[in-house]
């Protein structure tokens, strides 16, 4: 899919190739958003977060390895102002999940992400990586502790490989929010509310109210976000 240039100001906005050229960062569902004369980069994280070991080919995926350098070279590049990150994940490999969030939070440029449909297991610390965080009412969250398929050999050594994981998760959403890490747990460990699993499923209100996401609003209150943070630090 080739980049997509939107110019909220003018509907017959054609850009200039050459002072363009540079923001042209290939990765389906990328695109730029023009608006008040601010270049925002947009990158989607949709479906399941594929890692190191490819999925079936009917699955909806993001690669970490489009990812990381599409958003390396959205901060590098001086064209660009800000970084939304529009999400509606169900999760997938946690730590592609976790580099692409690490690398979001150490972004220099501003970022913003918004929910939308759903943010769900390791797309709880992509979407409070960004500097502002919004889901929509409708979205939902599911938070819940780490777990695998298949043969696990060696219980005890994999518990405790499991336990750091899940602490490396706390810690970062922890970090990057306004939950505590014991409330965190507690969501995560709960038994009211999935009837096969462990963990909560917070809708858009309630993930605000834990202190998960920042703010209730859709894409255009991000992108409103990020046009004011980008006007008062230029």
């Amino acid at each position: 899919m080739k980049n997509i240039f939107i110019n909220s100001n003018d509907s017959d906005y054609i850009p200039d190739s050459e002072a363009e050229a540079s923001a042209q960062i290939s990765n389906d569902g990328d695109f730029i958003v023009c608006t008040d004369n601010k270049r925002i980069h947009c990158v989607s994280i949709i479906g399941q977060i594929e890692g190191h070991d490819v999925l079936p080919p009917n699955a909806k995926t993001t690669k970490y390895e489009h990812l990381i350098p599409q958003i390396i070279a959205a901060d590098e590049d001086p064209s660009v102002e800000g970084i939304m990150i529009v999400l509606n994940t169900v999760g997938g490999d946690i730590e592609a999940g976790l580099a692409i969030a690490e690398l979001i939070s150490g972004t220099k440029k501003p970022t913003a992400s918004v929910v939308l449909g759903g943010g769900h297991s390791i797309g709880v610390p992509l979407a409070v990586a960004a500097d502002k965080s919004f889901i929509v009412p409708s979205a939902t969250m599911t938070v819940h502790p780490v777990r695998m398929n298949g043969v696990v050999l060696g219980t005890a050594q994999t518990f405790s490989y499991f336990k750091r994981m899940q602490e490396r998760i706390v810690n970062f959403v922890s970090k990057n929010s306004n939950i505590s890490p014991e409330r965190f747990r507690e969501l995560m460990l709960s038994t009211e509310e999935l009837v096969m699993d462990v963990g909560s499923v917070l809708d858009g209100e309630a993930a605000v109210k834990e202190g998960l996401i920042d703010a209730v609003g859709n894409f255009n209150d991000a992108l409103d976000y990020l046009n004011r943070t980008i006007k008062t630090n230029t």
